[in-house]
């Protein structure tokens, strides 16, 4: 079982995928990856079946028990290299699910590799300066919105950063991370003040899911603190929606909101991948909400991607979904 944790884990690595996907039906297992936004499946293997209780076993959850939503984690040391994984299961009425997550494979980069254009490499190192406002990145899962924030905070220096996470996506020891858990009394409201106390310059939120991280990513940009977020929307627009959708009052959002961005990740051959990025700064923003449409020079997702397969960024084949939908 070893040794097949190992070669899924190397693959894994290989492919930077950062979730191994587990399907048991009927006796018998079915593990995916996604890689390049396309869920690529494994070479079956006999022992399968026991490989997925072993998996719930390192993880230390109750594998008598698969009917229960149960997640744990452990790490793995994989050719030198320390993984630190998350395994949650679900129970359907036809099937059992499970994924496995590398919480700390995200590698080492800087915003110079994230895009090529100069114009988006300016406005993101510009976020990470403000000293307060609501900055929110947006796309479909497998953008690379995680790699982005992470990034951004990164790069950042003298600055005191917190996040407050559901769960901790990518475990990081240069700023303070803490995970919602309601068992251990740490709720939503909890994390919020324990962040407050410590007097932190940039707050990250993880990923908006719901009203209640909605409203304390508002909550603390309110209080004159700087937050940089994400959430699930297609467009920038669709992200403002979105957080409208979740009970958020336009009025708070006229007054936090200061850059929002919709993304795509492509990958452009090489062992390279780019994002590009439609943005919405403060100035567009207001315009905005005032017009109820787009200001004359805003340069939407479609075209920026449609300028980088132009000049030979992104290959054409590799964003011909996003240009045809």
């Amino acid at each position: 079982m070893q040794e097949r944790l190992l070669d899924c884990l190397r693959t894994a690595l290989e492919y930077h995928a950062s979730d191994i996907h587990f399907t048991l039906q009927n006796g018998n297992v079915r593990i995916e990856m996604r890689v390049e936004d396309r869920m690529r499946r494994l070479r079956p293997h006999p022992e399968d079946p026991a490989f997925f209780h072993y998996l719930m076993y390192r993880a230390n959850l109750d594998v008598a028990d698969v009917l229960k939503p149960q997640t744990g984690r452990f790490e793995e040391t994989v050719d030198g290299q320390t993984l630190s994984l998350r395994f949650a299961v679900v129970t359907s009425y036809h099937m059992t699910s499970g994924v496995l997550r590398i919480l700390n494979q995200m590698p080492s980069l800087g915003i110079d590799d994230l895009t090529d254009d100069e114009e988006q490499r300016t406005w993101l190192r510009s976020v990470t300066r403000h000293r307060s406002g609501l900055y929110v990145f947006s796309g479909p899962t497998g953008s690379g919105k995680t790699t982005t924030l992470y990034t951004l905070l990164n790069e950042t220096k003298d600055r005191k950063i917190f996040t407050l996470e559901d769960p901790v996506e990518v475990v990081s020891s240069r700023y303070v991370q803490l995970q919602i858990n309601e068992k251990q009394n740490l709720s939503w409201d909890d994390g919020i003040r324990q962040l407050m106390r410590h007097d932190p310059d940039i707050i990250m939120i993880g990923e908006i899911r719901d009203r209640t991280a909605a409203v304390n990513a508002v909550r603390c940009a309110l209080s004159g603190h700087l937050v940089v977020t994400s959430i699930h929307a297609r467009t920038c627009t669709g992200a403002v929606s979105r957080l409208e959708d979740l009970g958020i009052p336009r009025v708070q959002l006229l007054e936090v909101l200061y850059g929002i961005t919709s993304q795509r990740l492509y990958d452009c051959g090489g062992g390279k991948r780019r994002c590009i990025y439609e943005i919405m700064d403060r100035k567009e923003i207001l315009y905005r909400y005032e017009y109820g449409k787009h200001s004359e020079n805003y340069r939407g997702l479609a075209e920026r991607i449609r300028q980088a397969v132009a000049e030979g960024t992104v290959p054409a084949a590799a964003a011909e979904s996003d240009l045809l939908g």
